[in-house]
């Protein structure tokens, strides 16, 4: 009787954790023919693209680059479950990705949020689909440089999100921007995926850096970045000391944004990533780094009252 009360609990316990163990966390992937032939546009782009950005003169005053959001909320009905996410986890959304992207210089500002009720998108847009295409073609708005984010069911795949490329904005201008699972906002109902961390990552794409390990699995240091070690599989959970590549130096990037770990596991992106970003976003986007100073309040002087 034991043994059944024993293997009845396991079943349920693992019924329940199924939905939540099998997500796969983005959906970009790049073959190495591909990525070679990016990184030599790209060498040339960004090349004409510096040569004319007094952005990048170093001098001490701050600089800010804004990136405008536009949010679209996709749902199949009112509730919570149905994809009907408040407004204000949007915003806690872009005050987690301020604090992800801290000291890129990036600075992403909510310009608004829209709401579609549409069972078919909510369920099945996804790369690819015409449930996808009809979506973004109804709702994107704005140019390269406003981020269009779509919070969708992937009822389809257990998905978490995915993102264009910037070099491919001039291809297919209403296709671009970030699609996520509604469910992994901060505080959202999908365990482990609950921090905000699905749109820091995909936003990465989006800005143009590529995941920390190698997409074909290899040790090639593949991600065009200095500074991240040569990893050539992606972490799940959040492994310790993992070492997909123990002859290259250095351990994998675990906690790094662009790797596949479990949102509380991620902290970090390097600065190599930051400045590949800065690049990308001027070269593909035309966002540059403006001056900025913080707001400073003159009150005027008080003196001592007279006895």
């Amino acid at each position: 009787m034991l043994f059944f009360a024993f293997f009845a609990l396991t079943a349920i316990a693992s019924a329940l954790a199924a939905p939540f163990a099998n997500y796969t966390r983005c959906g970009n992937a790049i073959s190495p023919g591909e990525r070679d032939a990016v990184e030599a546009k790209f060498a040339i782009d960004s090349a004409a693209a510096l040569a004319g950005d007094d952005s990048r003169i170093p001098i001490t005053l701050p600089r800010r680059r804004t990136v405008h959001v536009v949010w679209h909320i996709i749902q199949e009905s009112n509730s919570l479950s149905g994809g009907a996410i408040s407004d204000d986890a949007v915003r806690q959304s872009i005050t987690a990705m301020n604090q992800h992207y801290k000291g890129s210089t990036f600075n992403f500002v909510l310009d608004k949020i829209d709401r579609t009720t549409n069972a078919d998108w909510f369920r099945y847009a996804t790369r690819g689909t015409a449930q996808q295409t009809a979506m973004k073609k109804a709702l994107h708005t704005g140019d390269a440089k406003v981020l269009n984010v779509y919070s969708v069911g992937f009822k389809s795949e257990s998905l978490l999100g995915y993102a264009t490329w910037p070099w491919d904005f001039s291809g297919n201008n209403a296709d671009d921007g970030v699609v996520i699972l509604y469910s992994s906002v901060p505080g959202g109902s999908t365990p482990q995926f609950n921090q905000g961390k699905t749109l820091s990552h995909e936003t990465g794409h989006w800005l143009g850096v590529y995941h920390v390990f190698d997409d074909n699995y290899t040790c090639n240091d593949t991600d065009g970045v200095a500074d991240t070690p040569a990893q050539s599989q992606p972490s799940f959970g959040c492994p310790t000391n993992k070492d997909s590549c123990p002859s290259k130096p250095g351990l994998d990037s675990i906690h790094n944004y662009m790797d596949y770990s479990d949102d509380p596991c991620m902290n970090t992106f390097t600065a190599g990533q930051f400045e590949r970003m800065k690049t990308q976003a001027l070269t593909y986007r035309g966002i540059k780094g403006v001056i900025w100073l913080p707001t400073i309040t003159f009150l005027p002087p008080s003196f001592p009252t007279a006895l």
